[in-house]
């Protein structure tokens, strides 16, 4: 058990092997891929790139290093993990960097029906609405807190989750597109569920996680433990949906682009007939 955190803790690094082999290796594979494609935006390496290092931030910082002890860090950790790494790796296109760079058999792959399954707005929006409550309403997070290798798979779940629910929400990989308009519609319905998560967490009479007394800092009470786990649960609130609303901001310049490209579209049509 540690002790109770202090301001030098910032300083405090995390760099377990397995993350760091992840991160170094989806570098690897990013880069390889970019180079066997050739013209590839630039925009979209950038946010490859700073999805890596909130991953690192997350992960192997002091974030990472409490994220087991302080139920507040945790939250912070999920957060920068499902609604801001994430959207950025959705920003980047990753599969369609796949698709253009692999072989024919990782585009037959990505063209199979269990691809167009994984990658459907409904499968997308159903895990996304079901792992925020299930990963912190459930007993599961007693199996997280004293399993670090579940710990360690949670975290890849938190990216593959966020990643696939906001790739629908921006539109930009090949596959099926929802209306730019219909888009912000998706976002919104999915705010509830953290809202909903919060709450829950905020107004808890009593310590949910049985396994959290063992894993707290060094001398925490019981009514310490709770108020964490409330600080937590107003994190999760009002943090997760403040990042979900600001997700919306880069949907909704989608849209106007949209509306303008069909405009012009419209406008050329009309034109050519004489009307």
């Amino acid at each position: 058990m540690i002790m109770p955190f202090s301001w030098h803790h910032l300083n405090h690094w995390d760099l377990a092997v397995l993350p760091m082999i992840l991160l170094v290796g989806a570098a690897a594979l990013y880069a390889w891929g970019v180079r066997r494609t050739g013209p590839w935006p630039r925009v979209r390496d950038v946010c490859f790139g700073l999805g890596l290092l909130v991953t690192f931030i997350a992960t192997q910082t002091f974030i990472g290093a409490y994220d087991m002890e302080y139920f507040s860090d945790h939250m912070v950790q999920h957060l920068l993990l499902i609604m801001v790494a994430a959207p950025l790796f959705a920003l980047s296109a990753p599969l369609d960097l796949a698709y253009q760079s692999g072989t024919d058999a990782i585009r037959r792959f990505l063209d199979g029906k269990f691809m167009a399954k994984v990658t459907h707005p409904l499968f997308a929006f159903a895990l996304y609405f079901a792992f925020i409550p299930f990963t912190h309403l459930t007993s599961f997070m007693n199996l997280m807190m004293t399993h670090p290798w579940i710990h360690r798979v949670e975290q890849i779940a938190f990216l593959v989750v966020g990643y696939l629910f906001f790739r629908v929400a921006f539109g930009l990989e090949r596959g099926y597109k929802l209306h730019p308009g219909l888009c912000l519609v998706y976002v919104m319905a999915a705010v509830p569920v953290d809202t909903f998560t919060g709450l829950v967490l905020s107004m808890s009479s009593r310590v949910p996680f049985s396994s959290y007394a063992a894993m707290a800092p060094t001398g925490s009470s019981k009514a310490w433990m709770l108020s964490n786990i409330k600080l937590g649960g107003g994190i999760m609130w009002i943090g997760g949906d403040a990042l979900m609303l600001l997700a919306l901001i880069p949907i909704g310049i989608m849209w106007v682009k949209w509306e303008t490209v069909r405009t012009r579209e419209l406008d050329a049509v009309l034109d050519a007939q004489g009307i």
